[in-house]
């Protein structure tokens, strides 16, 4: 996904226009970018997709685009794509990684080795001091601390890592200071750190967009580290997409006197790595598989521009509401893959399909 040089300014803007139109989201946008090449392609051909799809919904106005520019160029955030040079690679391994990032402060850091510390907003005294002490003795050892910017261990993960490096990832825009009480600590990793986000600048965060930047606290990270959270808690959500992305689970064991430490505990029983301090860490990480790459074959290779319809309905009856491989797909069809993956495509964007991570679709 590298190219071979900088992203021209004109596919810079097709590719924040392309993540911002609705419905497209993390894997459509990198269907499309495999189909048609660019975004800027992509783009010219999306309103006929859409029109034989019999959708509604269309691209974003140029005007909303240069607007969400204008503010994040008065704020000083910059602006990372999928595709540039400074895309933190362990993100680009996600499947499929985010579209694009928004910067405050210190870009750089998500290049380093780092690891996520996630945990409970409401949160023991000793459990903020178990992060605060852990952050700290990662940082030293030249690791970059990522979470949340929560209350609690969140927070306290962040303050612990301050003086070698830490990112926060928030759901809102990198501008969103949630929890307000969290705004000197915010300044402080504006200076010291990286605030990063998905969301546009001045977005104002949501319900919806805590599951998104779980994703992306994981993604930056080699592994998760949970100190104290309940069982049904964005830290666990954390922890499984960290499992999912084949990144290691670190839990610190509490007592089963306190709710808070029920997560940490089933994440144990579950297989994931005890963490007591520093050690547990290294020591994994001596033995850490490697990450896997992004998939490098593109689905669409060998594909006409145009897919007939027949063949679009043949793929849509196959398709249930279990996720099923499109290679299984291509198979049944006796077709290329390649054929198979652009019927998906446009399935996708008329609302009949679901692409799914893993090169999966349903109905």
């Amino acid at each position: 996904m590298s190219p071979a040089g900088p992203l021209p300014d004109a596919e810079r803007f097709a590719r924040l226009r392309l993540a911002r139109t609705d419905k497209i989201g993390p894997v459509t946008f990198k269907q499309l970018l495999d189909r048609f090449g660019s975004a800027t392609r992509a783009i010219d051909a999306l309103p006929d997709l859409i029109r034989r799809g019999g959708q509604g919904h269309s691209l974003p106005p140029v005007e909303r685009i240069e607007a969400e520019l204008e503010a994040g160029g008065r704020l000083g955030a910059r602006l990372i794509l999928l595709g540039d040079a400074d895309y933190p690679a362990n993100l680009a391994a996600v499947d499929p990684p985010p579209p694009l990032l928004w910067t405050l402060g210190d870009a750089a850091l998500m290049a380093r080795p780092c690891i996520g510390v996630v945990g409970a907003r409401i949160a023991s005294a000793g459990g903020q001091r178990i992060a605060r002490g852990l952050a700290q003795q990662l940082g030293e050892a030249g690791h970059v601390v990522v979470s949340g910017l929560a209350r609690g261990i969140d927070g306290a993960a962040h303050a612990g890592a301050l003086p070698t490096g830490t990112v926060a990832v928030l759901g809102g825009g990198v501008d969103d200071v949630y929890p307000p009480d969290n705004a000197d600590l915010y300044r402080q990793i504006v200076e010291q750190g990286c605030v990063v986000s998905e969301s546009p600048v001045g977005h104002r965060a949501q319900a919806k967009d805590f599951p998104r930047r779980n994703r992306i606290i994981s993604g930056l990270s080699r592994g998760v580290i949970v100190v104290e959270a309940e069982l049904r808690s964005g830290s666990l959500i954390t922890a499984r997409l960290a499992a999912e992305q084949g990144r290691d689970v670190f839990a610190v064991p509490g007592s089963p006197l306190d709710p808070r430490s029920r997560g940490p505990n089933e994440l144990l029983r579950q297989g994931a790595i005890l963490c007591e301090g520093l050690e547990d860490v290294e020591r994994a990480f001596t033995t850490l598989r490697t990450l896997r790459e992004p998939e490098m074959d593109n689905p669409f290779a060998g594909a006409p521009d145009d897919i007939d319809e027949p063949l679009i309905e043949q793929v849509a009856a196959l398709l249930s509401p279990t996720p099923t491989p499109r290679d299984e797909l291509a198979r049944a069809l006796g077709v290329p893959i390649g054929m198979v993956a652009a019927a998906l495509l446009e399935l996708d964007l008329a609302g009949r399909a679901t692409l799914l991570p893993g090169g999966l679709a349903s109905s």
